[in-house]
């Protein structure tokens, strides 16, 4: 039976940190200035082992989750993920196995994920300027190593591949064109996604926030859209493409909260759960995972933990809770 929230929100969706490293310091996750040289990441010791993970994860799956989505920092990071993907495709009840990254170290991981058993990926795109890419990851890896993940990714099998952008007023609001008609030519599954206050050093004011509807209404004028499905518990408003030629995804967190059917559970790389992306504090699962606490405890824990469940704190958005204290993204993965 699934666990629901105090809202009757289900566990349907586990996002599993592997790791809190990047090789990225996009200014909205990882700002350099905050997250630079000295910045202490976690010890090796103080992250969940393979094991550890697949162990929580079957759990989760038990209480109700359907869906399992790898993060990070960057995942790719992580030496021999596609050994954590083999054993995670193999949870019974789990239908759907994905993995979000930056893609600069995916043309030479993507055959062998797919082959592990990932099902689907979702690569973070923010620019195809080349100069606005490197200024935007802050990062020496070229614009021109990601596409080349896209294109081993596709060659390896991943069909449907998604696009993230992240969009912020003044800074990439040029690449929305350019970026949906590169998605369209490629047969990729675009979203663009409202600037957020994660985490502690990203600056987030609510005049840098480019609405979802803006957006879609500026993609609509040169390619008209019209509405399709999504899911109840979808995050992202679906777009269709009148002339037939894909779809396009807007995530309004910001501008149209959907907290009403957040779903998400976030595994940290350290062990810990989250409830929410906005979230202060997690509930530690890797003390009692290595003291020797039972499934049925661990599980109690679990299901404990999202009952009380109350989030919605993208309803409740001013701007001033954007200076609360909040775990940082890459903790939790996004």
């Amino acid at each position: 039976m699934t666990v629901v929230d105090s809202l009757d929100r289900p566990m349907r969706a586990l996002r599993i940190s592997v790791t809190d490293r990047c090789n990225f310091r996009c200014p909205y996750c990882m700002p350099r200035d905050k997250f630079g040289a000295d910045f202490q990441f976690l010890d090796r010791k103080e992250i969940l082992t393979f094991e550890e993970i697949i162990r929580l994860a079957g759990l989760f799956v038990s209480a109700g989750v359907q869906k399992v989505r790898l993060t990070g920092g960057e995942p790719l990071l992580r030496h021999g993920l596609a050994k954590l993907v083999t054993g995670l495709a193999g949870i019974p009840g789990l239908r759907d196995l994905a993995l979000t990254t930056n893609g600069s170290l995916l043309r030479d991981q993507a055959s062998d994920l797919r082959q592990a058993g990932l099902q689907r990926l979702t690569v973070s795109l923010d620019s195809l300027d080349p100069q606005r890419f490197r200024e935007l990851s802050d990062a020496t890896t070229p614009l021109e190593q990601v596409l080349e993940g896209l294109e081993a990714a596709t060659a390896a099998g991943f069909r449907d591949l998604k696009l993230n952008c992240v969009l912020k007023r003044g800074v990439n609001e040029e690449d929305i064109l350019p970026l949906a008609a590169f998605a369209r030519d490629h047969g990729h599954f675009l979203r663009f996604i409202e600037f957020m206050d994660v985490g502690t050093g990203n600056g987030w004011r609510m005049d840098k926030v480019v609405p979802a509807r803006e957006v879609a209404a500026l993609v609509h004028s040169h390619w008209p859209l019209e509405r399709s499905e999504e899911g109840p518990h979808c995050v992202a408003r679906h777009w269709r493409y009148l002339d037939g030629r894909g779809t396009l995804g807007t995530i309004a967190s910001v501008t149209e909260p959907f907290c009403k059917g957040c779903d998400r559970a976030r595994l940290s790389a350290s062990g810990a759960l989250y409830t929410c992306l906005f979230a202060h504090q997690g509930l530690d699962l890797k003390t009692p995972l290595r003291e020797g606490a039972t499934d049925a405890e661990l599980m109690a824990l679990i299901e404990g933990c999202w009952r009380i469940r109350d989030d919605r704190y993208s309803e409740l958005r001013t701007e001033g809770t954007a200076n609360r204290p909040r775990v940082e993204m890459f903790h939790i993965g996004g």
